[in-house]
């Protein structure tokens, strides 16, 4: 009797779950020009090449990789369109670097909280938090949701500040750069900026590698989606900035609108992405600063 056929998510799953294949993929992932070499990929894992181009030859039969021939030497890269699907099924594979990842955590609720708790101790809260949610997967982002939840407990909030002021983050798809500039403000400021996103064209879910290289900087995406740019999103937002949607936001006055010039994550590896990530961090940060700034210029003095 013939078998059930496999679905096409189980049987990629099966050839991903080989330790070997995984670890090809993450070093692929990880590639700063998103390729590797028979010989490169050989020497990072200490296997022979006859091994290694065996693994490489299942792995584009998937689909999943493809070959490109340079004179003697065969790259291979994660084919375009599945890096989000690769970067979704190794993700929880990856070796956690949770000793960096909790110190980027303090580090950012540190800037949250600044004046309100001490570094000591949103630092005790962070590590016990990242002890209490031992064995769950994206461990770093929801340690600092966790953390943040418990601080925010330990303040008595009691609700949105009067007067906060509101940014709106706009791209094409809201499932990319939007998604990766709110995710890094809400982190940093908290409960001082209210933070919006929406696409002109938005996708269905929010892209793997854009998950993944935020649970790298523990930096939780929560319950976010991509969402329709509308009318009042804009109205209501003090700030708008725009990455990549050209004229698709009103123009209404009293606005501040800025475009900032970041490269699409679609299709690109997981080093540019990490590099999309950085730059769009450090624009939110200095966002942050003159928001701070200008805050502080436009409170009444008080006897």
């Amino acid at each position: 009797m013939g078998g059930v056929p496999e679905p096409d998510a189980l049987r990629s799953l099966k050839r991903i779950s080989d330790p070997t294949r995984a670890r090809i993929l993450r070093l692929l992932l990880d590639a700063r020009d998103g390729r590797g070499s028979v010989t490169r990929l050989a020497e990072k894992l200490g296997l022979r090449q006859p091994t290694v181009s065996h693994h490489l030859k299942l792995l584009r039969e998937e689909g999943l990789v493809e070959r490109t021939q340079e004179g003697r030497t065969a790259w291979y890269t994660i084919t375009a369109d599945q890096l989000d699907r690769v970067a979704e099924l190794v993700r929880h594979e990856r070796p956690a670097e949770d000793g960096a990842a909790t110190d980027r955590i303090i580090e950012d609720l540190a800037l949250r909280y600044r004046g309100v708790l001490s570094r000591e101790s949103v630092e005790q809260y962070v590590q016990d938090s990242y002890d209490r949610l031992d064995g769950r997967k994206n461990r770093a982002s929801l340690t600092s949701a966790f953390a943040v939840s418990r601080l925010d407990a330990l303040l008595r909030s009691t609700g949105e500040r009067a007067g906060v002021p509101e940014v709106l983050f706009v791209c094409v798809q809201n499932a990319g750069r939007s998604q990766l500039a709110s995710a890094i403000l809400r982190q940093l400021a908290g409960d001082r900026v209210r933070v919006r996103t929406a696409g002109s064209e938005p996708a269905d879910a929010v892209r793997s590698t854009i998950v993944t290289v935020l649970d790298e900087v523990g930096t939780p995406l929560g319950g976010e989606f991509p969402k329709p740019l509308t009318d009042e999103a804009v109205r209501a937002a003090d700030y708008v900035i725009t990455m990549g949607c050209g004229d698709a936001c009103p123009i209404y006055p009293g606005r501040e609108y800025l475009d900032w010039d970041v490269p699409d994550p679609v299709g690109q590896p997981l080093a540019a992405v990490r590099a999309i990530r950085d730059d769009i961090e450090e624009r939110v940060r200095g966002l942050l600063t003159r928001i701070d700034a200008e805050r502080l210029v436009n409170t009444p003095a008080t006897d």
